[in-house]
């Protein structure tokens, strides 16, 4: 059997096959594999697109907001949460807000604040998080406390706190 692989004919007759079957096993194997990828990432696509019109179409002020969290400049937690919450209509009298200094760990500077939400419905509280998160992306919610007032239907207390990551 060893003779066989010394013959340089073997080779000049198994290089021109293996050479052949090679575009046969791309257009059989794998040409079809990828058009079949490409279909369901066509399909993705589409479903991406509509989810992302109807989200527009229901929320118009997420463009408006996109905008503006472009040029808004530095970051406070006083002129995040207060935009928010005229946003979510949240009177100014239904929130407090108390900030940390600002700390520098590893040359990355935080600041920590703490924001509480008094007698607020459940989609205006899920409102003002999904939007201050939407707004600044650096912005962190490591904590949520939800409290039902008593008595009422949809009455909440959250006490929220917040990272900001310079």
């Amino acid at each position: 059997m060893r003779d066989v692989f010394k013959n340089p004919i073997f080779y000049y007759v198994l290089a021109p096959i293996l050479v052949g079957l090679w575009p046969l096993l791309v257009w059989g194997m794998y040409l079809p594999k990828a058009e079949k990828a490409w279909e369901d990432d066509r399909k993705l696509y589409d479903e991406a697109k509509t989810s992302i019109v109807e989200i527009l179409e229901k929320d118009p002020d997420r463009l408006k907001i996109a905008a503006e969290s472009k040029s808004l400049g530095r970051f406070t937690y006083a002129e995040a949460v207060d935009r928010v919450a005229n946003l979510c209509r949240i009177p100014s009298s239904n929130y407090t807000l108390s900030t940390g200094i600002p700390v520098t760990s590893g040359g990355k500077e935080s600041q920590q604040a703490r924001v509480n939400l008094v007698d607020v419905s459940i989609v205006q509280g899920a409102k003002f998080l999904s939007t201050i998160h939407s707004m600044w992306v650096n912005l962190n919610c490591d904590r949520i406390r939800l409290t039902k007032k008593p008595g009422m239907p949809d009455r909440w207390d959250m006490d929220l706190t917040f990272q900001y990551s310079y």
